[in-house]
């Protein structure tokens, strides 16, 4: 679905339904040998994977791509040097191989398997792209760290503590964790120019990650300090501060050979060294050339003046050289068989530092590890800093490259590749969606501009239109004869006559060329440029740079499961989410009472242009375009006691039976009421922090999905609609048989199907009647029909169809 369609997004929420897995692909390098290398790896892999690959084929994907790459694997695996498998592991699997291998599972590569892809682990905070792919010119790997501590989930199971039997770290122990958050690795063409540094110390040096100078807090490497927890050979997670780094994806999006994936790494340093942020992107503007872009910001009491990068190369045959780029960067080049790798490096302020080639050899897996690595210094003198990397294989031709713009919202580069000039775009303001908006004209965060084409990355490729020359004919005619007339002149007596003829000869040839043209003269251009209708179309498109920033109107019929979407958009920095009704966020009493569960009511973009439910319009109006005024507007009140019972004649026991029910209920109904306050507390102070956060309403009740068109037009063209189908096995389970009292039975659900269609069809209060999908249901109602399997599954039907037909304007 387009991100700029109006179509409503919708999402069905199934069950039991197996995928077809891809992470084992998704995390080797081009060539079946080499492992992403994130963490404490091997270049290869310590045991399997190919028992784990077998075991999926055989349980899970049943259709030969796990035995498949499980052979690729196996083909490929280097037999000796640094690549090969210690004695400790290589066969510590092979039997359990053996016992989950299945025969009659035809090996054959996945679908569409050669072509490039990028992969997300979003717990783990990691993008792959290229992933799985032999090695050959254009297959190029790209990889991108920057997560939480021991991953997403761990993160939160030991600061959230949901269970009382977790000791905090100490149940993990992330000693094998490297301080590596924004780190990257990058292989064109299957051939390794920047690495991760693998099984070894825990340096952030060896990580291709920024350090800072000088820090108060400093533990080697005086006065430089990186990450929280380096410095020792396990990662030193019981230090202050370590249990809480983080790294956080910000982004990652892929348009056919190009790629964009960046990360915020701020909370994985060390609080006294007063970093805002340490933003990381990554720019792959083909399958040779990746641009890096760190953006860095210091509060005024930081003591910080230097900032340091480290790229590394683990690869013994071939080494880094000091390279100069058009004289004028300094750069480094790798030499692999005469196939020139190149980098280059310089800042805002034009500056390309001198590089330092340092070579190390570190303890490793009971041995030595040979590395070199790039050590690029530059000044951090101001509050902002912006450095840009880029590297390319032998391939392209890069023949320029410089800062265009670097204001307070983002910065531009220019680049000249194979002698097109490319304009790359990166927002580093990036959890202020507006200012997202304002500086690339979409809410995403990077783009890239040729001639031929944009990439907006998030919102796909835009091919810019060729204006077409319309040969003009006649005015080709007219010259001709102008000639002719021009030789006929000099050779002839009767001057006066062919003056007079050649005069005529262009008041014809002004008359056929304009009568030859919609407009008069053809606005005196004899030669016109125009396009053909399709083209016009293309460049009005272009031409609008600015596309809507979305507000997101959610829609389903009740335990159909939208709660699910609220991790998309809750503690969003682009998102506030509002789920309606609460306690204190309600729909306003109107002429027209909305029913929890569902009615048949249409209400049509006419309604809103007739000024019909203006309560309701300027409910949503206030909602949406003043969204921390109306929540700053809210009133708070306490739960009022409930009124004390009436003195009857009871025995004591009913009486103390009595008053227990009542404090139970009312402690219950005090609780509900201060957690709805803290939350509307909660969305004042994200919506005070983020004053461009988009608003997500969830509308609970399912009487609003046939109202979307109504919703269209007092909300505009920024409306994004998602309605949530469930399977209409599940739900009906769910309302029949889920709890004890059933669903169907607390909601009184056959009596709120009378109530709708009485109040729908007898009353004027749905100025189009109901929808006719509700006939079927009405029926059955009316002839006492009492199958509650009956009457749900036609009020799913009815429902559903009458959404789709709706919505499909």
């Amino acid at each position: 679905q387009h991100p700029c369609a109006h179509t409503p997004i919708i999402i069905s929420v199934m069950k039991n339904i197996p995928i077809e897995r891809e992470e084992e692909v998704g995390r080797g390098k081009p060539g079946f040998q080499r492992t992403v290398g994130i963490g404490d790896s091997n270049y290869n892999w310590f045991y399997g994977p190919e028992s784990q690959l077998v075991f999926l084929d055989s349980f899970v994907i049943k259709n030969g791509s796990g035995n498949w790459l499980a052979q690729q694997i196996r083909k490929h695996r280097p037999k000796d040097g640094p690549m090969g498998q210690s004695f400790a592991q290589r066969w510590t699997t092979l039997h359990t191989e053996f016992v989950w291998y299945n025969a009659d599972l035809t090996p054959q590569p996945p679908y569409v398997h050669n072509k490039a892809k990028m992969h997300i682990f979003s717990n783990w905070g990691v993008v792959t792209y290229g992933a799985g792919l032999s090695v050959a010119q254009g297959n190029t790997f790209v990889s991108f760290k920057s997560g939480k501590l021991g991953s997403r989930a761990v993160f939160n199971i030991v600061h959230a503590k949901p269970y009382s039997w977790v000791d905090g770290w100490n149940s993990f122990n992330p000693g094998h964790e490297h301080p590596d958050q924004n780190s990257f690795t990058f292989a064109p063409n299957g051939q390794v120019f920047v690495s991760e540094a693998l099984y070894g110390p825990k340096y952030s040096f060896l990580n291709n990650v920024l350090v800072f100078s000088p820090s108060p807090t400093s533990q080697c490497n005086v006065p430089w300090e990186g990450q929280l927890g380096e410095c020792a050979k396990w990662l030193r997670w019981t230090d202050p501060g370590v249990g809480d780094s983080a790294g956080e994806l910000i982004a990652a999006s892929a348009h056919g050979d190009a790629m964009f994936v960046s990360g915020e790494a701020a909370a994985a340093y060390s609080s006294a060294m007063r970093l805002k942020s340490v933003y990381r992107a990554l720019l792959l503007l083909n399958s040779q050339t990746l641009v890096v872009v760190d953006h860095i910001e210091k509060r005024d009491d930081s003591p910080v003046n230097a900032v340091s990068a480290f790229f590394h190369n683990l690869d013994i045959d071939f080494k880094y050289v000091p390279h100069s780029f058009t004289d004028r960067y300094n750069g480094a080049l790798m030499d692999v068989w005469d196939a020139h790798y190149k980098m280059f490096w310089f800042d805002s302020q034009g500056r390309s530092p001198n590089t330092q080639i340092q070579e190390a050899e570190q303890e490793a897996e009971f041995k030595k590890r040979w590395t070199q690595f790039i050590n690029i210094t530059f000044p951090f003198t101001g509050s902002v800093g912006r450095m840009v990397y880029v590297m390319h294989g032998p391939y392209v031709k890069v023949s320029n490259c410089r800062f265009i713009e670097s204001s307070k919202n983002g910065l531009k580069l220019s680049l000249v590749i194979n002698n097109t000039e490319k304009i790359v775009s990166v927002v580093t303001n990036h959890r202020d969606i507006g200012a997202r908006s304002s500086y690339l004209g979409f809410g995403g965060y990077a783009k890239v501009e040729d001639r031929h084409q944009v990439i907006r990355f998030g919102l796909g490729t835009q091919l810019v239109p060729k204006q077409t020359k319309l040969h003009n004919h006649l005015f080709d005619f007219g010259v001709t004869v102008n000639v002719i007339a021009a030789f006929y002149v000099c050779f002839s007596r009767l001057i006066r006559y062919a003056l007079l003829s050649v005069l005529m000869l262009w008041i014809t040839e002004l008359l056929f060329v304009s009568n030859s043209c919609d407009q008069l003269l053809c606005k005196v251009k004899w030669r016109g440029a125009t396009t053909d209708p399709d083209l016009s179309k293309q460049m009005m498109l272009y031409d609008q740079h600015q596309f809507p920033l979305p507000t997101v109107v959610i829609t389903t019929m009740p335990g159909s499961g939208s709660d699910i979407l609220k991790h998309l958009f809750y503690n969003n920095t682009d998102f506030v989410y509002l789920r309606i009704p609460t306690e204190h966020l309600d729909i306003p009493e109107t002429e027209f009472e909305f029913d929890t569960l569902v009615d048949a009511c249409e209400w049509t973009q006419s309604e809103a242009q007739c000024g019909h439910f203006k309560m309701i319009q300027g409910w949503l109006h206030s909602l949406v375009h003043n969204t921390h005024l109306f929540l700053q507007n809210i009133p708070f009140h306490d739960t009022s006691p409930l009124k004390p019972a009436q003195r009857v004649s009871v025995s004591l026991d009913k009486r103390r039976r009595l008053r227990r029910r009542e404090f139970k209920a009312e402690m219950k109904g005090r609780v509900r009421v201060d957690r709805d306050v803290e939350y509307v507390l909660e969305l004042r102070r994200h919506t005070l922090d983020y004053p461009n956060a988009r608003v997500v309403l969830n509308l609970c009740s399912g009487s609003w999905a046939l109202k979307l068109p109504f919703l269209q037009e007092v909300i505009g063209p920024s409306l994004r609609a998602i309605y949530v189908v469930r399977d209409p096995r599940a739900w009906i389970y769910l309302m029949l048989y889920n709890s004890k009292p059933s669903l169907f039975s607390l909601k009184n659900i056959p009596q709120h199907l009378a109530l709708i269609f009485h109040q729908d069809m007898v009353s004027d209060k749905c100025p189009t009647a109901f929808a006719a999908e509700f006939r079927k249901l009405w029926q059955l109602i009316s002839h006492s029909e009492t199958n509650p399997v009956l009457l749900l599954a036609h009020l799913w039907l009815a429902h559903t169809a009458a959404v789709l037909r709706v919505t499909a304007t």
